[in-house]
């Protein structure tokens, strides 16, 4: 069964409620925060290398897209930039200075998690092989097998199976792991979740005694372990 130490998030934010809401949201969905009220501040902790950086424009001391372009020159440490800017100028000029990502206030908390998410598989190695119960999932090949039986999936039930097995014990609404999966930046239905859930359970539950996704009624879905 995998093991991984918990991702390090570093806040950025001068502004103390919206600093307070991302560190507890954030520590919610598991990850250590530490938190930089300005610039330099800021400047000064990313360098310790956290695993990745969530970096307010407009900060005292030292303005965001300074700090950006200082942490660049040492680091590559993933950086969402979180502005209030939201014309197109200022979205390719802050990853123009190397942010990784860009986000607008006001922002939903869920897509900004999901982006956490996505930067962080981005830069996290993986280990090639899930084994979770019965279950193996070889990443390399992508294949899977349960027990003795080879279970042939569809690029989209992989990638949803994938992510309930490292996202275990947590139960994730449809929203969530359609950004998780799909992506947020995909145009569609996050009721779609149901389908693939219903595809994926015919497949990897249908056959077994012990089934591993769960549902959480009004909630969503899960793997326990």
């Amino acid at each position: 069964m995998e093991h991984s130490r918990t991702p390090k998030v570093l806040v950025v934010e001068d502004d103390a409620a919206i600093a307070r809401v991302l560190q507890l949201e954030l520590e919610h969905e598991g990850y250590e925060v530490d938190v930089a009220r300005d610039g330099l501040q800021g400047l000064e902790k990313a360098l310790k290398e956290p695993d990745l950086v969530i970096l307010d424009l407009m900060l005292p001391r030292m303005d965001g897209s300074e700090v950006c372009k200082r942490i660049r020159a040492k680091s590559r440490v993933p950086i969402i930039m979180l502005t209030a800017k939201d014309r197109v100028p200022d979205r390719v000029a802050g990853l123009d200075l190397g942010a990784d990502d860009y986000i607008t206030k006001p922002f939903a908390t869920e897509e900004l998690l999901a982006r956490v998410r996505a930067r962080l598989r981005e830069r996290t190695p993986q280990s090639n092989v899930i084994v979770y119960r019965d279950v193996v999932m070889d990443r390399d090949r992508r294949e899977v097998r349960r027990g003795d039986k080879e279970i042939a999936l569809t690029a989209k039930e992989y990638a949803l199976l994938e992510y309930l097995l490292l996202h275990r014990n947590k139960v994730h609404t449809r929203d969530e792991l359609f950004n998780g999966v799909w992506g947020s930046d995909f145009l569609g239905d996050s009721n779609l979740i149901d389908v693939y859930i219903r595809y994926l359970r015919g497949k990897i539950d249908d056959d077994f005694d012990d089934k591993l996704i769960g549902t959480v009624r009004g909630v969503g879905y899960t793997i326990k372990d």
